[in-house]
């Protein structure tokens, strides 16, 4: 058994967006619709650190995307099974074939914003096809999510956000393993996760 997990470096992280960006391209994800976004932990509005002096400002970045959560509260309450939790990856998978438009997933993820909706066709910038040829087709009426480059990691890739990440604050691999990147990371570095008094234990790790 396997259990990837995300780990993302704050103190690394510089907000550049690339991983959003990479992650568009890559799923050919329709047009205004993001599976990953950059948020900043600072002051009220975006890029904007808090605190009055060069002493108390602080800002940091924190990337957001599905949680891939090892108790998913969106698996729970699917009456279909179209979100399911693959037991050999630890990923949060969603069939699209399956799913029957109820958004009762999205109704119960305490992740606001991580999943999406094609209320209509899905509509891209281009004219043709952008990412790669393993991802699956974008359906109306289905709702879609962070996949964790599902379609990568059956080859034995690692997830197009991590490959791309110019600050290398993103990190990647198998929990389970004491030997992995990310199991050394967390047994060496303060880390946080998003909500975990919600229960769902997530599988995103932030260092701080």
């Amino acid at each position: 058994m396997t259990h990837y997990v995300m780990v993302v470096d704050t103190k690394r992280c510089v907000g550049c967006n690339n991983c959003s960006m990479t992650c568009k391209v890559e799923n050919n994800i329709p047009e205004g619709i993001w599976w990953s976004r950059s948020l900043t932990d600072g002051g009220e509005a975006e890029l904007t650190p808090r605190g009055d002096t060069p002493d108390t400002m602080y800002m940091r970045f924190l990337t957001l995307a599905c949680q891939h959560c090892e108790n998913p509260a969106c698996v729970k309450v699917c009456p279909v099974g179209a979100t399911y939790r693959d037991e050999e990856t630890g990923i949060v998978r969603q069939d699209y074939d399956k799913c029957i438009g109820c958004r009762m997933c999205m109704s119960a993820c305490p992740y606001t914003g991580v999943r999406s909706f094609n209320w209509e066709e899905p509509k891209y910038f281009l004219d043709f096809a952008t990412g790669d040829e393993d991802v699956p087709k974008h359906q109306k009426h289905v709702v879609e999510k962070c996949t964790m480059c599902y379609h990568r990691v059956a080859r034995g890739e690692r997830p197009a956000c991590v490959d791309i990440c110019r600050g290398i604050a993103r990190h990647w691999g198998d929990l389970d393993d004491p030997n992995s990147t990310v199991s050394q990371l967390l047994a060496e570095r303060s880390h946080t996760q998003l909500l975990p008094e919600m229960g769902t234990k997530p599988s995103v790790y932030f260092l701080v």
